[in-house]
Parts: C-alpha cells; sequence; structure tokens
C-alpha cells in the first residue's frame, strides 16, 4: 500500500447533522475552555468546526463564516467575554454577530437549516 500524503486543509467536509461550531475567544486566556469544548465535542462523536479552520485570507471573511455555520447542525456561542476595549469603549461585536449569523441561517435560511440547533453561554 503506497503512503498518503497528508494535508493541513481537509478536503472533505464533516457532515451536517455531525458537525459543532465553536463561536468563543480564541486568546491565550481562554485557550484551556477552548480545547475543553473541542475535548467534549469530539468525545461525544461530533466534529469540532470554528473560524481557526479558516485559512484563505483572499475570500472574504463573512462569507467564510457563512459557509462555516451553514455547514454545522449544531452551535456553541460563548458571549461571557464581551468586554468594553480599554482604547475604544465598545465592546468587540464578532461573537454576538456569528451568533446573530447561527440564527439568521436557521430563521432565515433554506428548510435544510431549520434543524440547527444552539447553546449560548453567557457570563
Amino acid at each position: 500500500m503506497g503512503k498518503r500524503k497528508l494535508s493541513l486543509e481537509s478536503t472533505r467536509r464533516p457532515p451536517f447533522g455531525a458537525s459543532v461550531f465553536i463561536n468563543c475567544p480564541f486568546d491565550s486566556e481562554y485557550w484551556s475552555i477552548f480545547e475543553a469544548i473541542v475535548f467534549c465535542i469530539v468525545d461525544c462523536g461530533f466534529v469540532p468546526r470554528s473560524a481557526l479552520e479558516l485559512t484563505d485570507s483572499g475570500e472574504i471573511r463573512v462569507h467564510k463564516l457563512r459557509d462555516l455555520i451553514r455547514g454545522c447542525k449544531y452551535a456553541i456561542h460563548d458571549l461571557s467575554r464581551i468586554e468594553l476595549n480599554q482604547n475604544t469603549g465598545l465592546p468587540r461585536f464578532n461573537m454576538p454577530f456569528e451568533l446573530g449569523l447561527d440564527l439568521g441561517a436557521r430563521f432565515y435560511g433554506p428548510k435544510s437549516l431549520r434543524e440547527k440547533r444552539c447553546l449560548i453561554l453567557e457570563g
């Protein structure tokens, strides 16, 4: 049997019903929680998906998120760390925005996306 080439980016997408979108902070302070979430998802037999897997910087980010969210039946949105930026006095709105994309896909998307479910964590 010949050797297979390994690729960092998968060419196959996991099935819709097995995919869980993770929307959370990716900083070092949160990383151990992110790892625990990923572990739980995998241990339950699902496939974790997140914005971290998006590597094509030539593609529009909101389109990448749209496609990623559209491909996941389940989602975990952790909004517990929405804090004010000390320089601007404004919070980062990316995590609530991604939650909005997920809910919008469910409520306004095609029939196939009406099965979407999400867990929202907030502090």
